[in-house]
């Protein structure tokens, strides 16, 4: 079968690149020099990304290590150690030149050898989450230096969003290949191809990277060095933001109801921006398992009694925005054209007459993640109340909350996810019955099963072109909203608060995770 050029991927890079060079943020001219003092909350376990998939590691590492692509803000493809693409006309084979000249921070070249050694070897072993995706690929070959191919057994329409840092990063085949990878990397401090180099790690206190001196960017990175500070109290993050000590505050570092005081503050601004890739979803688990909760009608009924609006504007200050599915809006193939589930306690008051509920217990698990969840919690448990539910709040830390929902010890539970930029890779794995298993708290909790549920999920992922795979997920997402397996609540925004002077920090749809390669400092 002959490959040919996609024009699609040929005109999104080259439209990404040239947002990338020409957009408003590099108006200015850049300066060179300086050190950037970010939070990072929690102290990340380990810097091994791919073998580690925490959100602190992929936050401090994904300046550290890089992948074939990046994404911008709408989710389309950004060259990166690939330079460009080509997919074949039934999207079953993938070909992608690599960038020369290109070092790991040992001096070593990168090459396709790296490609297949981290892609077909050592990620696939380390990092289960990639691992079920590549499924999906036949076979992968280094066709020289700079060329890789991937065949697939048949179309995966998300492959192309498969190219994250956090989800592919790069490791060198020089180094790892034939060891064992855990081991070696204990021994050895990370090696990437990014824009900063590992310096030092003090626990409990900080993490320094500093410059690439060789990065494959001309004249990038323009900061000198980058300390990540270890500061456990959330309150004290503010502090240190507030006196000074602080130029960054990642999304989620702090707690929500101080975002308005400190974004106030002079040479102070906030974006939202940088979580189109993870757009986190936050729901409540709804064991389906259990009375009354089996029952359609009663987790409808939670939906209407649920003030999602009291929620977005007071709880969490008018950021982000009400769910109305499983699919958040920023996620490809999100549609609105679903069952509304507007604030009516009235209806839920009569779904549940129907249902012949008659005042049993359930139990609601907040999230264990601060104060703001905790409120959050306290409304959800008002509001349900209030149509005649009658709801045990019980309090639990982060590894008994972890243990409960492993073990599926729960009626109602809070929770967010990420979505990985396509429902194929972070929305259908919550509700696919062949993914209900205990010992985890991010697969199918609730226990849902719906075979044609099931079915439109397998088409999805291999359906091809893309117009075939939105009306297969619309019909997913109309089935799922009439079920109400879970009560989605919120698309979380985490605001990323920062110096003013601190110029073209979130650059892609993961924000401060990749963006220090272009930030810099006008000092």
């Amino acid at each position: 079968m002959a490959s040919n050029k996609s024009l699609k991927a040929a005109a999104v890079a080259s439209v990404a690149t040239l947002a990338l060079v020409a957009g408003p943020a590099l108006a200015e001219e850049p300066k060179r020099g300086g050190t950037a003092n970010v939070v990072i909350q929690p102290e990340p376990p380990s810097l091994d990304l791919g073998m580690v998939q925490n959100a602190p590691t992929q936050m401090v590492a994904g300046n550290i290590f890089e992948s074939l692509l990046k994404y911008d803000h709408d989710l389309d493809p950004i060259p990166n150690l690939a330079t460009d693409w080509e997919v074949n006309e039934d999207g079953t084979v993938y070909t992608f030149n690599l960038k020369e000249g290109v070092k790991w921070h040992d001096g070593e070249n990168f090459t396709a050898e790296d490609v297949i050694f981290s892609m077909d070897e050592m990620l696939r072993e380390t990092n289960p989450r990639l691992r079920v995706n590549l499924e999906h690929v036949e076979k992968m070959e280094a066709l020289d230096d700079y060329t890789v191919r991937f065949t697939l057994k048949q179309p995966f329409g998300p492959f192309l969003g498969l190219f994250e840092v956090g989800t592919v990063p790069m490791w060198p085949a020089h180094i790892y290949q034939g060891t064992n990878y855990q081991e070696t990397a204990d021994d050895n401090p990370p090696i990437g191809t990014g824009p900063f180099k590992f310096e030092e790690w003090d626990r409990g206190t900080y993490i320094h990277l500093v410059r690439n001196d060789d990065y494959h960017v001309e004249g990038q990175p323009y900061l000198d060095e980058i300390y990540w500070h270890v500061i456990p109290d959330a309150a004290s993050r503010a502090v240190a933001y507030e006196n000074g000590e602080i130029d960054i505050l990642p999304g989620g570092s702090i707690e929500n109801f101080d975002v308005p005081r400190l974004a106030e503050m002079d040479n102070t601004c906030m974006t939202t921006k940088g979580w189109e890739y993870f757009a986190p979803l936050a729901w409540m688990w709804l064991n389906n398992r259990e009375a009354p909760l089996d029952d359609k009608r009663v987790r409808q009924a939670i939906m209407y009694a649920i003030d999602k609006e009291f929620a977005q504007e007071v709880v969490w200050n008018d950021q982000g925005r009400v769910a109305t599915g499983p699919v958040n809006s920023v996620t490809r193939f999100y549609t609105d054209d679903v069952k509304d589930y507007s604030y009516d306690p009235d209806k839920a008051k009569e779904l549940l007459e129907e249902a012949g509920y008659d005042g049993e217990e359930i139990r609601l698990l907040p999230l264990p993640y601060g104060e703001t969840w905790q409120r959050w919690a306290e409304a959800v448990q008002q509001n349900l109340e209030e149509v005649g539910i009658n709801v045990d709040m019980e309090a639990t830390d982060v590894g008994g909350w972890n243990q409960r929902l492993n073990e599926w010890d729960y009626d109602m539970a809070f929770t967010y996810l990420y979505q990985y930029g396509d429902p194929a890779l972070g929305v259908t794995r919550n509700y696919i019955s062949d993914n209900i298993a205990k010992g985890s708290p991010w697969n199918n909790v609730a226990g849902y099963k719906n075979e044609r549920v099931d079915e439109l999920a397998e088409k999805g992922a291999v359906a091809f072109p893309d117009e075939k795979r939105a009306e297969i997920y619309k019909e997913m997402q109309q089935i799922l909203v009439e079920d109400v397996p879970v009560a989605w609540l919120l698309e979380l925004e985490f605001p990323t608060i920062y110096r003013c002077d601190v110029k073209n920090l979130v650059t892609t749809a993961i924000g401060v995770n990749d963006g220090f390669a272009d930030a810099w400092l006008d000092r």
